[in-house]
């Protein structure tokens, strides 16, 4: 496919973007990155920023911008559009730059809301594996909420069945939790974009 940013739409420019994708390791080593990443793969990685933050106590600290609070478009493009820009251009200059932004929620995938990866030539790749989980972090959370809720809830449903000699049997005592006053929800991963904040650092 030749490249036609004009004509292009915002996945397939992304789609094309991909196919140069710097590795993590190369990443990493222009940002000075020693022992502090930790790959998922040729082009994901976390960082462990505990051991950055120790290896580099004694340095000044980089400049700070924050990007926030920008009207939403239809398409959801703004903040982090504006955000990858400016990495580009501070990186154009010569910057050492990185931008931080929030893994988007689930919304994009059921055309709720914008793609949370910016747009046009400033968007955050790999598109797929960004938007549908990435490390899985957020996934995690949910999955261990979730699984206190099933506890909660299967414990109420014993209670309910059973009585008190029965639960003695099977080694539970009665808690009498009421079902009005859990303080605790099912949650699912979405999230408003009206409340979402994008963070952007620099450090030079």
């Amino acid at each position: 496919m030749r490249f036609d940013p004009l004509k292009m739409k915002d996945w397939e420019k992304a789609y094309e973007a991909e196919k140069n994708m710097k590795t993590v390791y190369q990443l990493g080593e222009e940002l000075g990155l020693i022992e502090e990443l930790l790959p998922y793969g040729h082009y994901i990685a976390k960082i462990d920023y505990q051991r950055v933050f120790e290896r580099l106590k004694d340095r000044v600290n980089g400049k700070y911008i924050d990007i926030t609070a920008i009207t939403p478009t239809p398409l959801g493009e703004g903040k982090i559009t504006t955000l990858i820009g400016l990495v580009q251009g501070f990186g154009k200059r010569g910057k050492k730059v990185i931008g931080t932004i929030r893994q988007p929620s689930s919304g994009p995938i059921f055309n709720i809301k914008g793609g949370s990866a910016g747009g046009g030539l400033s968007q955050v790749i790999p598109l797929d594996k960004f938007s549908l989980g990435l490390t899985g972090d957020i996934n995690a959370v949910m999955n261990v909420h979730n699984l206190a809720m099933v506890t909660l809830t299967a414990r109420m449903q014993h209670e309910a069945n059973y009585s008190d000699e029965i639960l003695a049997k099977k080694g539970l005592k009665r808690l009498n939790i009421d079902p009005k006053r859990v303080e605790m929800g099912w949650v699912i991963d979405f999230l408003c974009p009206s409340i979402e904040t994008y963070c952007y650092r620099a450090w030079w």
